[in-house]
């Protein structure tokens, strides 16, 4: 079973970037798919993007498309969620999570039930 942790979070003025990293270890990271997803207070828990294994596909909500880049680095062992254009919209906790990915598996980019294993989270604040 894959472990994550999340970094990158932190306090971002309106326009401004971060670059949100998630560290996998303990299991086979080229085999998983990765997703991010965020929490604002008081809202529930929503999708924001996704990657396949190997890279080849990505997945947004529409919120963040054009702003918000998803990518991985398989020999590293570490996903990343490039976050430009913040909006105090997007100030949320944010959690990497990782779904098993294999030939006869379908990707579930959205579906935070499908994520076998989920990060503690970072926060991300962004100031108007």
């Amino acid at each position: 079973q894959v472990h994550l942790v999340e970094s990158g979070g932190g306090l971002v003025q309106a326009g401004g970037s971060l670059r949100l990293s998630c560290a996998a270890t303990g299991g086979t990271f080229s085999s998983y798919a990765m997703g991010w997803f965020r929490q604002a207070p008081g809202k529930e828990r929503e999708f924001v993007a996704a990657i396949t294994a190997a890279g080849g596909r990505t997945h947004y909500t529409n919120s963040v498309e054009g702003r918000f880049v998803i990518s991985r680095d398989n020999a590293r062992d570490t996903a990343l969620l490039q976050m430009s254009s913040l909006k105090p919209e997007d100030t949320a906790v944010y959690y990497c999570a990782a779904q098993t990915s294999g030939p006869d598996s379908t990707w579930y980019p959205r579906r935070a039930d499908k994520y076998n294993t989920w990060g503690q989270g970072t926060q991300v604040t962004v100031s108007s």
